[in-house]
């Protein structure tokens, strides 16, 4: 049992059931949040001492304006952040000094129907402790954003990963062998639907409202725009058994451009 008073309550509870591989991967894991477009999701430590995540939950944010909270409900700032677009890679670095830090293991044989676990803080849940999901190695895919991009190599999972596990650590289940990183779900939506809710949330006529969101700023709104918020909400929460995770190569790549051991 761990003896750690300044722990919160859940917090303790995970780290007295999962074992000792569990407890020294959870301390590695953060919530990442940005309060200005008010995104969260999940980034871990790397043995550089920066935090990697996917570039698409810090979007449109700069280094001031995110924070990592960790499973003790601490704080950390960044003074830095490395992108890649296409990649959907973000490399933040702290302003402190965070011993520890995980590293990708080469040696893992990666194949369909190998058992892989992620932690992270998905849509609706706050923490502080990491939450585990557990899937399979279904397949793998060739991912590309846009014609034009170069083609990105992701592991295709079939387990729960919902929106805020976006830049968790992919490991092979009950270890510590890290293979890569999740970046998304696939959502049973055809991308003529998408369009249409890009239309909706775009159009600025009819009926009008206005709303006060959570920091007193007033916003007006159209019904159109009301109708295409909700909708994208459900979507996001529609549970789909099939994910995806950037491989390892991918983020090594990445890493090795912005000079990061």
């Amino acid at each position: 049992m761990t003896e750690d008073n300044n722990l919160p309550i859940s917090t303790k509870w995970l780290v007295d059931s999962i074992g000792e591989v569990g407890r020294s991967l959870i301390d590695q894991i953060f919530m990442i949040y940005c309060p200005k477009t008010e995104t969260k999701g999940t980034g871990f430590l790397y043995k550089s001492g920066h935090i990697i995540t996917n570039w698409h939950v810090i979007e449109n944010c700069s280094e001031n304006e995110v924070i990592a909270i960790s499973c003790k409900n601490e704080r950390i700032s960044f003074v830095e952040i490395l992108i890649d677009k296409e990649k959907d890679l973000a490399l933040l670095k702290p302003s402190i000094k965070i011993n520890g830090g995980l590293d990708f293991d080469n040696s893992c044989e990666i194949k369909p129907g190998i058992k892989i676990s992620t932690w992270g803080y998905p849509l609706g849940y706050n923490g502080p402790a990491p939450l585990l999901s557990i899937g399979y190695i279904s397949g793998f895919k060739d991912h590309q954003e846009k014609k034009d991009s170069p083609i990105i190599k992701h592991i295709v999972v079939n387990g729960a990963f919902n929106p805020g596990n976006s830049g968790g650590p992919l490991f092979i289940a009950g270890s510590d062998k890290l293979i890569g990183v999740v970046v998304n779900k696939h959502l049973p939506i055809p991308l003529y639907l998408s369009s249409a809710l890009e239309a909706l949330a775009k159009n600025k006529s009819g009926l009008i409202f206005t709303r006060t969101d959570e920091k007193g700023n007033r916003e007006d709104f159209a019904e159109s725009q009301l109708v295409a918020e909700l909708l994208d909400h459900l979507k996001k929460l529609t549970q789909v058994m099939i994910g995806e995770a950037i491989d390892m190569s991918e983020v090594l790549d990445f890493l090795k451009k912005n000079k990061v051991e």
